[in-house]
C-alpha cells in the first residue's frame, strides 16, 4: 500500500495542489513532503498542516535529491520543465511514480519502455492546458464516437487571464498568472495545424497578426493565436482523417495587435545579451529596436512604421505599461525577452487582491446518420487572490487527484502518458466538477 506524497516545487502553481493533498493526505493517514529550493516557501505551504513536512531541495545536489524521492510512493513535479527529465531518471531509478503538468518532451517519452518494465506511471500534461483540456475534449469525443458519430473539426482554446472587476484601468486586460518568461516567449516557432482538409502554417512573425475570433457564451469575444503543434494530436487524439483542428491561446480583444509590436521589433528575442542594459530606461529599450530618424520619437516611429494612430489602443497599450517612460530598468543585465519580461512585470504582477480569470472553449463538429451537428464547451472559473488563483486551482488540482487516486492504486495504466484514457479522465473531471469546475456544452 502507498503512503507517501512527495511535491517538488512551492511556487505559484503549488497552493491549490499542496492543499488538497494535505486534506487527504490527513484524512487518509499519508505522508506528505514538499521540497523547494527555498525551505521557507515550502514551509509557507504545509504551514496549515500538523503533518505534512516541508524540506530544502535542489535537483542539482543528485545524492540528496534521490535520498527524498526514494523515501516517496509518488513524486510530483512543479519544477520547470527542463528539470522533469532529471527527477524522472531519479524516479526510475528508486522504483517511484512521476506526474507533471508539463509537455511530454522526447527525452521523457525516451523513458516509457523503461517505466513500463518497472511498473510505474509518469504522467504528464496532467493540469489545465495541457490536462483539463485533454480530458474534457476526450470524454465528448469519445462520447461521440461511442454513439457512431464521425468527428470533422476539433478547435480549442485556453487562456489564463483577469477578471473583469480586477485592475479595470489595464487596456490589456491581462497580467501575469502564469510563469512570465512563457508569456513573454509564446509562439516562437512556426504554428502547424490543419484547417478544411489543408495544412497550414503560421511563423512567429504573423502569429499575432493572424489571429481567430472566438465567442465563449456568457463570457464575450476573445481572440486566439495558434499554438505550435495541433497536427500531434491527430495521432493522441485518435482523429485520423479529421478536417480541421486548431488548438490556440485566448486572450481579450486587443492583446494580440498590441503584443505584435513586441513581436515585430524583436523585443522577445531571448538569444542574445543586450549592451549596458543597466544603464538603460524603459525608453531606451524600445528605442533599441526601433529605427529612428534624427529628432524621431519611438512613439512616432511605431506609428509611421505599423500604421497605427498616435492615441490608438496599440500604443496606449505601450504607453500603460510604461515603455516610453525615463524610468530606469533596474535590471543589470538581460536579453531582449527577459528586459521585457522585466519591465512588463512592473505593472503586470497580480497584486495581493487581484483575481484571475480563466477560459476554455472547445468546438466539436461531427456527422452523425448524414447530419451535421457541433457542439461548444466552454469552462470559466475566477481565482480568489494572487495566491489561491484560478490558474493554481485548474493546474494544481488535475495533478493532486491523479495522485490521490494512483495512491489508491486507482490507475492501472504503466510507461509515459497523457491523461487522454478514460480511466484517468472520468474521476479527475467528476473530482473536478466536485470543485465547482466543469465545462458546460451547448449543442446545435
Amino acid at each position: 500500500m502507498k503512503s507517501s506524497l512527495l511535491v517538488l516545487g512551492a511556487g505559484r502553481s503549488s497552493a491549490a495542489l499542496i492543499d488538497y493533498l494535505i486534506r487527504q493526505s490527513e484524512s487518509r493517514n499519508w505522508s506528505l513532503t514538499v521540497g523547494d529550493l527555498s525551505l521557507a516557501s515550502a514551509q509557507e505551504r504545509v504551514q496549515k498542516s500538523k503533518t505534512a513536512t516541508a524540506i530544502a531541495f535542489d535537483i542539482q545536489n543528485e545524492s540528496a535529491s534521490a535520498a527524498a524521492i526514494a523515501r516517496a510512493d509518488v513524486v510530483i513535479s512543479l519544477l520547470p520543465a527542463t528539470l522533469h527529465p532529471k527527477v524522472a531518471q531519479l524516479c526510475l531509478a528508486h522504483h517511484k511514480h512521476l506526474l507533471t503538468a508539463s509537455y511530454v518532451s522526447a527525452e521523457m517519452r525516451a523513458m516509457d519502455h523503461a517505466a513500463r518494465q518497472q511498473g510505474l506511471l509518469f504522467l504528464n500534461e496532467c493540469g489545465l492546458d495541457p490536462g483539463i483540456d485533454h480530458m474534457s475534449a476526450m470524454q465528448v469525443m469519445d462520447r461521440i464516437r461511442s454513439e457512431g458519430g464521425r468527428i470533422t473539426s476539433f478547435e480549442s482554446f485556453t487562456g489564463g487571464l483577469i477578471a473583469p472587476d480586477t485592475d479595470p484601468g489595464n487596456p490589456w486586460r491581462y497580467k501575469f498568472t502564469w510563469n512570465p518568461r512563457n508569456v513573454v516567449m509564446a509562439g516562437q516557432g512556426t504554428a502547424r495545424f490543419l484547417q478544411d482538409g489543408t495544412h497550414k502554417y503560421i511563423p512567429y512573425q504573423q502569429l499575432f497578426q493572424r489571429t481567430t475570433p472566438i465567442h465563449v457564451s456568457g463570457h464575450g469575444r476573445f481572440d486566439g493565436y495558434a499554438n505550435r503543434d495541433s497536427l500531434q494530436y491527430i495521432d493522441t487524439y485518435g482523429l485520423q482523417g479529421i478536417q480541421t483542428i486548431l488548438r490556440g491561446t485566448l486572450r481579450h480583444e486587443g492583446y494580440c495587435s498590441a503584443w505584435n509590436v513586441f513581436a515585430q521589433l524583436g523585443c522577445c528575442d531571448d538569444t542574445y545579451p543586450m549592451a549596458r542594459v543597466d544603464q538603460m530606461t524603459h525608453r531606451d529599450f524600445i528605442a533599441a529596436f526601433c529605427g529612428l530618424k534624427p529628432d524621431e520619437t519611438p512613439e512616432q516611429y511605431l506609428t509611421e512604421h505599423f500604421q497605427l494612430t498616435p492615441e490608438g489602443p496599440e500604443l496606449s497599450k505601450l504607453r500603460w505599461s510604461g515603455l516610453f517612460s525615463e524610468e530606469p530598468i533596474g535590471l543589470a543585465a538581460g536579453t531582449p525577452a527577459a528586459v521585457l519580461e522585466h519591465i512588463l512585470n512592473k505593472r503586470w504582477k497580480l497584486e495581493p487582491h487581484d483575481k484571475d480569470f480563466i477560459v476554455m472553449w472547445h468546438r466539436f463538429r461531427y456527422t452523425l446518420a448524414g447530419h451535421t451537428h457541433t457542439i461548444e464547451a466552454s469552462l470559466a472559473t475566477t481565482g480568489e487572490d494572487s495566491t489561491h488563483t484560478a490558474m493554481s486551482r485548474t493546474v494544481g488540482l488535475p495533478l493532486a487527484m491523479a495522485a490521490t487516486l494512483l495512491m489508491q492504486d486507482q490507475i492501472a495504466l504503466r510507461g509515459v502518458h497523457i491523461p487522454v484514457s478514460s480511466e484517468i479522465y472520468e474521476p479527475i473531471l467528476s473530482m473536478l466538477a466536485d470543485e465547482g469546475i466543469r465545462l458546460t456544452e451547448k449543442a446545435y
